[in-house]
C-alpha cells in the first residue's frame, strides 16, 4: 500500500493544501481544486491502495479543513483499499 504524507506545517488554505496534493498525487492539470474532483479523483482514478496520512495538523487547521476530512472519511467507507489518518501537532511541554 502507498501511503501519501501531507504535511500541514505550512498549509494555510486550500490553495496550499491542494498545491501539495497535485504534487504528492501527480493529479492531472485538469483536476479541479474542489471537494468533489477529490472526492471523484481518490475513488476512482488514483492508484489504490493508498493510505493518506495528515500530519502536524493544527486545532485551528481541524475546523478550517472540517470538509476537507469528512469528505475523504467518506471515500474511506467507499473503498476498501483506501484508508486516512490525521494526526495534531505536538507540543513539548516546557517547564
Amino acid at each position: 500500500m502507498d501511503t501519501i504524507y501531507i504535511d500541514f506545517t505550512n498549509i494555510g488554505d486550500y490553495e496550499d493544501f491542494y498545491a501539495q496534493l497535485r504534487e504528492k498525487l501527480k493529479l492531472p492539470d485538469y483536476f479541479g481544486d474542489n471537494l468533489d474532483a477529490l472526492y471523484d479523483s481518490i475513488t476512482g482514478f488514483v492508484e489504490l491502495p493508498l493510505h493518506i496520512e495528515f500530519v502536524n495538523m493544527s486545532v485551528d487547521q481541524l475546523e478550517t479543513f472540517e470538509d476537507l476530512l469528512t469528505t475523504l472519511e467518506d471515500a474511506e467507507d467507499e473503498l476498501d483499499d483506501f484508508t486516512f489518518t490525521y494526526y495534531l501537532e505536538q507540543y513539548e511541554d516546557e517547564e
